[in-house]
């Protein structure tokens, strides 16, 4: 008798404090307050290779990761070449995707990279926690993850949780 109105209790409770998050849609990252996991692109083409060093370069930093067979990474596209023009520095992850496609699709939207490479077997988005594409991750000057953003990083993504980061910096 006491065991179903416990149960309900309990579910109650958990949703409510599930509810009570900022955005109760978004996936929790294990990665947020701790340093950049390593970084292990293969080099490409279109862009200068990147490495740890260059997310403890002092400045914030963004990597992106994309594919050109993501949709909503066309979507974003336009939010990370607005990024690249105002001075943030955005790294770019190229998963599990075909180089040629991928050059296209650079060439094609513009390249709001600067530096970049490839995860063609999904090693490193593994060790960084990545759910798919895009997703973006924000690191401080020392290399510690600031935020993720978990799909598409829109305008109003940016206005409701980035800007209100970069303009705490």
């Amino acid at each position: 008798m006491i065991a179903p109105p416990a149960i309900f209790l309990g579910l109650a409770t958990l949703f409510f404090v599930g509810m009570q998050r900022d955005n109760p849609d978004e996936l929790p990252s294990a990665m947020v307050g701790r340093q950049a996991p390593e970084v292990a692109v293969a080099p490409v083409s279109y862009a200068e290779s990147f490495e740890a060093s260059d997310l403890r370069g002092g400045e914030l930093t963004m990597v992106n990761f994309w594919a050109s067979w993501c949709a909503p990474c066309r979507t974003e596209h336009p939010t990370l070449m607005q990024l690249k023009d105002s001075g943030i520095k955005i790294m770019g992850v190229n998963y599990k995707d075909n180089e040629g496609n991928a050059a296209g699709f650079i060439e094609e939207l513009g390249d709001p990279f600067a530096k970049g490479g490839a995860d063609p077997n999904g090693r490193m988005a593994l060790e960084w926690g990545v759910y798919g594409v895009p997703e973006t991750y924000i690191i401080d000057g020392d290399g510690t993850v600031l935020m993720r953003i978990a799909g598409p990083l829109t305008q109003r993504e940016m206005a409701a949780r980035v800007q209100p980061l970069l303009d705490a910096r």
